[in-house]
């Protein structure tokens, strides 16, 4: 089970960072079929900094919603860094947010491969203005677990990158 007292202040501070800014984010999830969503909307007046939220679980709905290349897809696959990216930066350019962040991977039990074991996630956070970052990492546990800690890792990213901008 997550710390979800370490998911609310993680989500606290970004609230912060966000509205120092007088920025709002969006969020791009596949995997976590929305949990990044939910846990930004869990905090009382996020409407003032969280601006919408997409879950793609299908690789149609990445294409028609966030508007990432089919040939992308086919040619790395929908939990790739090059498919995460294009998620980021199409729930950019379909939202009014200034910060957004996308994760897609393999939640288990079952999909996973040699080169993509169950477990394997990948996150791209973009911001109008700066470079588009992705990373991927391989997460212990059932899928409950695997989640969670998806949707910690994208806040702790966001938060990383807001630090920074």
């Amino acid at each position: 089970m997550a710390d979800r007292g370490k998911l609310t202040a993680l989500v606290e501070e970004v609230a912060r960072e966000l509205l120092v800014r007088q920025w709002q984010c969006v969020t791009a999830e596949s995997c976590t079929g929305g949990g990044i969503a939910e846990a930004l909307t869990d905090l009382a007046g996020s409407s003032d900094w969280f601006e919408r939220g997409f879950v793609t679980y299908s690789d149609h709905s990445k294409q028609e919603l966030l508007g990432v290349s089919g040939e992308t897809i086919e040619r790395h696959g929908a939990v790739s860094e090059e498919t995460a990216r294009q998620m980021a930066e199409g729930a950019l350019r379909h939202s009014r947010a200034q910060a957004a962040m996308a994760v897609t991977g393999i939640a288990g039990p079952a999909g996973g491969t040699l080169q993509k074991p169950v477990g394997t996630v990948v996150f791209a956070w973009a911001m109008g203005g700066f470079a588009t970052s992705v990373g991927t990492r391989v997460f212990e546990g059932d899928r409950q677990a695997v989640r969670e800690a998806a949707v910690e890792q994208a806040i702790e990213g966001l938060l990383a990158r807001l630090r920074r901008a």
